[in-house]
C-alpha cells in the first residue's frame, strides 16, 4: 500500500498523480489519507460538544478528498481514511499500521526558511516514516 496525504490542494494532487503511476508499477493500492488538525476547543475538557467538533473535522476530511477520489477513479485500487491529530504524526502512524511500502505527498515549495519558522509536514514526515518517502515538488513533476 503507498499512502498519499491529501489535504485538498493542486499539491497533493500532482503527488497522487505521481503515486497512481507508482501503484500501477509495483500492483500496489493507494490510500488516500486526509489529516484534520484538532482544534484548541477540541481538545478542551470543558467542551461538552466535542463530539460535535469530531464530526465536523471529519465530515471536512472528508470533503477534501473527493477531489482525489474522483481522480483515482478506476485507475488503481484505493480506500480512502481521515484521521485527527498533527499532520506528520497521524501520517507516520497510519503508514506503520498499514505497513506501507511508501508514501507520496506533495510538497509547497515554501522554501528553508519559511520552513524553518512554520515547519513542514513532508519535512516531518520524512523524519518519523517507517518506511521510504517522497515528495513531489509542485514546479518539477511533470508526467512520464
Amino acid at each position: 500500500m503507498i499512502i498519499v496525504p491529501i489535504d485538498g490542494s493542486s499539491h497533493s494532487l500532482k503527488a497522487l498523480d505521481y503515486a497512481i503511476s507508482m501503484a500501477n508499477h509495483y500492483e500496489a493500492s493507494l490510500l488516500l489519507l486526509n489529516v484534520q488538525r484538532e482544534k484548541e476547543s477540541t481538545l478542551s475538557f470543558e467542551n461538552t460538544d466535542k463530539q460535535s467538533e469530531i464530526d465536523s473535522l471529519m465530515k471536512e476530511g472528508h470533503d477534501q478528498l473527493q477531489e482525489a477520489i474522483a481522480f483515482v477513479a478506476d485507475k488503481v485500487p484505493y480506500e480512502t481514511k481521515v484521521r485527527i491529530g498533527v499532520p506528520t504524526i497521524e501520517i507516520a502512524k497510519e503508514a506503520k499500521e498499514k505497513e506501507a511500502i511508501s508514501i507520496v505527498m506533495g510538497s509547497r515549495g515554501n522554501g528553508p526558511v519559511i520552513s524553518a519558522i512554520l515547519g513542514s509536514v513532508s519535512y516531518g514526515v520524512l523524519h518519523l516514516a517507517p518506511c521510504p518517502v517522497t515528495v513531489v515538488p509542485d514546479h518539477t513533476y511533470k508526467h512520464v
